[in-house]
This record gives structure tokens, C-alpha cells and sequence, in this order.
């Protein structure tokens, strides 16, 4: 299961950021994939719906969430970890 969620993320995100999933590496950044503020929340809305879980509001904000969203990395691992809760 953690690659299907890990290729969804990066689905998700790579349509947003207008590029090639397989551009994407787990050490970059929202920014460094063009991925401003209002991008980053569309996104989260996405991942939301895909897997049917709820991202805490203040994950723009990781020293105040568990969710950090940093990194391609960070933000797959944030994920995998509210899915296998929700499980």
C-alpha cells in the first residue's frame, strides 16, 4: 500500500505543479516544484478526497502540526501515516 499512496501524492502533485510525475524527487520542495501557498492547499484538498482522511488546517505550519509539508518526502510520509491511523 505505501507505494500506491506514495504515487498518488505525487499524481496529485505533479498535476498541480504542471509537471511529469516522474520529475519529481521525495527531497523537493513545494517551492522548488512551483507550488505556491493557494497550490499547496488545492493540493491538500486533493490528497484529502483521495484517501479519505482529514489534514490537520495548520500543516502550512509544522512547528504547530504533525503534518509537515516541507518535502515531497515529508508530506508522502505524513500521508502514509494518517492512512495506516485511519485503517
Amino acid at each position: 500500500m505505501p507505494t500506491q499512496v506514495h504515487d498518488r501524492i505525487v499524481a496529485i502533485i505533479a498535476e498541480q505543479a504542471m509537471l511529469d510525475p516522474a520529475d519529481i524527487r521525495p527531497d523537493m520542495t513545494p517551492a522548488e516544484l512551483g507550488i505556491d501557498s493557494l497550490g499547496m492547499v488545492e493540493s491538500i484538498f486533493a490528497i484529502e478526497e483521495a484517501f479519505d482522511i482529514s489534514i490537520p488546517f495548520n500543516a502550512n505550519e509544522p512547528e504547530k502540526s504533525d503534518f509537515d509539508v516541507s518535502t515531497m518526502g515529508s508530506i508522502v510520509a505524513a500521508v502514509e501515516k494518517l492512512v495506516v491511523a485511519k485503517a
